[in-house]
């Protein structure tokens, strides 16, 4: 008998993502399509599309799907999400119906989780927690084995937990929210307020975005800081301290044997997960007489989604 595969997708805000993934978690195959991102419809087509052209050649079990919304308890609905035309979407119904296979969905930071657990830099603990540090701030929870899914499968929103009372409104509609001051969001939002001072420390980020504060992106800071630029350096530093402080937090709550940190901005390695490590020494509860977590970079990158949705298509 051949090898039995299933299929990963992760759909975002732009486009679909789709891996045929074997049971060691390895990818065979990936595709992709775009998102048509206001017509749930066109969305499951472009999805079963992809999902045809993995399995055409291959035995395909199942499918999972890595979804950037609310998704809930039973795995089978899209309650809500913000960038895409889901609204008490049957996901898991439309999908078998136009695929002809079984399907899981699960949000796509808990299936990232999920996939830096059972084959990435989690693979050796129990428990783990992933946190997400892209555009916004996301992840996902492993306790004692299991994928933490909360009372209506909306938990782990980590992003969203309030660290300053009245603070920078946040895009979920409260105010002070980690995400708006741990996230991609948060360093570029620093990183050009800076700029526009027309302070000198800056000119190295105004060099790089072509000499408007406005054009200033993420990669634009981490070069700089690899390069050895000192205001680049200091606003990692900066968003790794607000980091380790709020994964303190999450440690006090939860006692994982590891914290992965994944995400774009998790690109710039140890200028970002070196003052992430020192603030979260300093906030952590009972520092000195506990085991302390580690703190890791992700090992799957963008494919985490992918290999984690296809793992939990496995065990549906």
């Amino acid at each position: 008998m051949g090898r039995v595969y299933t299929i990963g997708l992760d759909i975002g805000g732009t486009k679909i993502a789709a891996g045929l993934v074997g049971e060691d978690g390895r990818m065979v195959k990936k595709v992709r399509r775009e998102t048509p991102a206001t017509d749930a419809g066109q969305i499951e087509d472009a999805a079963a599309d992809a999902v045809a052209e993995l399995a055409a050649d291959h035995d395909v079990e199942a499918v999972g799907v890595a979804a950037a919304g609310f998704v809930d308890a039973a795995r089978s609905t899209i309650v809500f999400a913000p960038n895409l035309a889901w609204r008490d979407e049957p996901m898991r119904r439309d999908l078998e119906a136009r695929t002809g296979l079984p399907v899981v969905v699960e949000n796509d930071a808990n299936a990232a989780a999920w996939g830096e657990f059972r084959h990435g830099a989690g693979r050796d603990a129990d428990d783990m927690v992933l946190i997400t540090v892209g555009t916004g701030l996301g992840g996902g929870v492993v306790i004692e084995g299991n994928l933490l899914r909360g009372h209506s499968g909306f938990a782990a929103e980590l992003g969203h937990l309030r660290v300053v009372p009245d603070g920078i409104r946040c895009g979920c509609g409260n105010r002070g929210c980690w995400e708006q001051y741990a996230s991609g969001r948060a360093l570029v939002r620093e990183a050009r307020e800076l700029a526009a001072t027309d302070s000198p420390v800056a000119a190295r980020l105004l060099q790089l975005s072509g000499g408007k504060p406005k054009n200033i992106e993420g990669p634009h800071v981490t070069q700089a800081a690899e390069e050895g630029d000192p205001a680049a350096t200091e606003l990692l530093s900066d968003l790794g301290s607000w980091l380790g402080e709020g994964i303190a937090s999450i440690v006090a709550v939860l006692d994982p044997a590891v914290i992965v940190v994944g995400g774009g901005v998790s690109e710039a390695g140890d200028l970002l997960l070196g003052p992430t490590r020192t603030a979260f020494r300093r906030q952590l509860t009972a520092r000195g007489y506990r085991p302390e977590a580690e703190i890791v970079p992700a090992r799957l990158g963008n494919d985490a989604g992918m290999i984690g949705a296809a793992a939990l298509a496995r065990i549906r």
